[in-house]
């Protein structure tokens, strides 16, 4: 099948690349030639495991391409993907400007039958404007091309996004136009040969599973950072508290990890969208979401007060390690980071940074600019040297079993705050370190 792509960001590049991977003819549009150079020349804008491979071995084959040429892209695909950026507008709602402009374009070049899908995450009605605004600019060129919008959310984790676009758990699509699910079916037939995956809903319901899903997900992380906060004050285990409450089959274990706060491009931006929607929309206030968002907010300071509570609040001449910079592992994204939070509260309080992270580190100098006081190791070790406490905020793999004895002996004093409790607390108390996990 022929497939047009519109935006080479985390779900485009990700989206065209698989889709490519099982045969399709898929072509990529980006309206930044930076970013086509960068592809072209056979590197990848995002930091993914595996995407850059699947990228080079497509190109190779001749089954994936990119472009800035908005005409081609049209005129390439049957199926038009928007896959731009839909990022929050100061008021916290999803701006729509890209995806709009994308649905104009496809109206104003369009000369046979396309189905448009909505593969940004955007609010309830979006695939409506798009049908209107397409509408619109066939009506401006006195022309009735036939086409149909449908939306097909993405439900792809940073870090497994390759193996979750080629096995997903499930596959949505919401729309009514019987020619635009059948193609929609043939074209995701090859990623569920084992068993039938895809779900045909209304529009509208598909808008609001994505904001759904994501929303259950970020509760459930703030739901457990606030009992890890109460089971510190009372004496208890979080983690013990985790096991027992996981293993009831209707709760799970999954996302029931305590930390330092949820970011990322996902569930920051989409937990502040679907309360504006519901308020804007619907005219109701989301009481619980609205409470997950100020624990969140809240729990991206505890790793700050931690360190505070044992360095005092007047943090000059003291110099910290950290570890981990991106908000989760396997990713070199920042937006919406917990380092960034507790960075801007360290810094504040006079305090000088030596950090690391596997990925993120060009992301974090672009985000963080020339900030003379943090500065960037080539390994999680060079942090150490001259530091007051080390400061864990992501758990990236090779963190989780360091060398104890070198890094009590490079540290000016023994404290590791941990913002992921990646170790076992009476272990490492024995080894001689003060250690602060969360709610242990």
């Amino acid at each position: 099948m022929k497939v047009t792509v519109v935006g080479t960001g985390y779900v485009g590049l990700v989206s065209g690349a698989c889709l490519a991977e099982v045969g399709n003819d898929v072509l990529c549009l980006d309206v930044n030639p930076e970013k086509i150079r960068i592809l072209e020349s056979g590197g990848i804008p995002i930091f993914e495991p595996g995407l850059k491979e699947m990228v080079a071995r497509n190109v190779a084959a001749g089954r994936l391409h990119f472009t800035t040429d908005v005409a081609r892209a049209v005129n390439h695909g049957t199926i038009q993907f928007i896959a731009v950026g839909t990022p929050p507008d100061e008021d916290g709602s999803a701006d729509m400007q890209y995806v709009l402009a994308a649905a104009r374009n496809i109206g104003r070049l369009m000369t046979d039958y396309k189905v448009v899908v909505d593969k940004s995450t955007v609010p309830v009605g979006t695939a409506d404007k798009v049908h209107a605004a397409i509408a619109d600019e066939l009506a401006k060129r006195g022309v009735n091309t036939p086409y149909a919008v449908v939306s097909n959310p993405e439900f792809l984790k940073e870090g497994a996004a390759v193996d979750d676009f080629m096995k997903p758990d499930r596959i949505i699509v919401g729309g009514s136009d019987e020619q635009a699910i059948f193609l929609m079916r043939a074209l995701y037939a090859p990623f569920q040969r084992n068993h039938e995956r895809l779900l045909v809903t209304d529009v509208r319901s598909a808008e609001l599973i994505k904001y759904a899903a994501n929303a259950m997900l970020a509760t459930r992380i703030s739901f457990m950072n606030e009992l890890a906060n109460l089971a510190e004050k009372l004496g208890a285990d979080i983690e013990m508290v985790r096991q027992g409450i996981g293993s009831d089959p209707r709760i799970g274990y999954h996302f029931l990890y305590p930390g330092a706060g949820y970011g990322g491009s996902c569930f920051p931006k989409d937990v502040k969208a679907l309360i504006k929607t519901a308020a804007s929309d619907a005219e109701l206030d989301l009481k619980v979401l609205s409470a997950v968002e100020a624990a969140n907010d809240a729990q991206k300071q505890v790793l700050a007060r931690k360190l505070k509570q044992r360095l005092g609040d007047d943090l000059k001449g003291r110099h910290i390690a950290l570890w981990g910079l991106a908000f989760k592992p396997n990713t070199d994204d920042m937006r919406e980071a917990p380092s960034l939070s507790f960075l801007e509260e360290v810094l504040a309080a006079g305090a000088t940074v030596t950090a690391y992270d596997p990925a993120a580190m060009h992301e974090a100098q672009r985000v963080l600019g020339d900030e003379p006081r943090v500065s960037y190791a080539k390994t999680p070790n060079e942090t150490l040297d001259g530091a007051d406490a080390l400061v864990i905020v992501t758990e990236w793999k090779e963190f989780r079993s360091p060398d104890f004895d070198l890094i009590k002996e490079r540290l000016k004093q023994p404290l590791i705050v941990d913002g992921r409790n990646l170790y076992d607390p009476a272990f490492v108390r024995r080894m001689g370190f003060d250690y602060l996990p969360i709610g242990r």
